[in-house]
């Protein structure tokens, strides 16, 4: 599930890039590159323990499959939570800029 849930923001996340791409002002490739890391990280992940358990692989518990679920979500949010900061900190539309020279004036 970690490995879906990563997949499926990277594919969303692409396709909304790849729509807006002449002008990426909010760099939405950052997101896209930190989607398809995470989606890179548990499919090696997945390999290898597919490795250890062989077919009982498919079959994970219901709970592990929540679990894996929420971890994935967990993972998602803590991406978009790296580019937001990062958007903050290059502000590309200078809105913190000009709140800032709003509020000192």
């Amino acid at each position: 599930m970690t490995l879906l849930t990563t997949v499926f923001a990277a594919v969303i996340s692409t396709a909304i890039w790849y729509k807006h791409a002449p002008d990426d002002e909010l760099h939405r490739g950052i997101l896209c590159w930190l989607f398809w890391g995470a989606s890179l990280m548990w499919l090696v992940d997945a390999v290898f323990e597919y490795i250890e358990l062989g077919a009982a692989y498919f079959t994970p518990d219901p709970k592990d499959m929540l679990n894996d679920f929420f971890l994935g979500l967990s993972v998602v949010a803590l991406a978009m939570v790296i580019w937001i900061v990062i958007l903050l900190i290059k502000d590309p539309k200078g809105v913190i800029r000009a709140s800032l020279f709003k509020a000192s004036k």
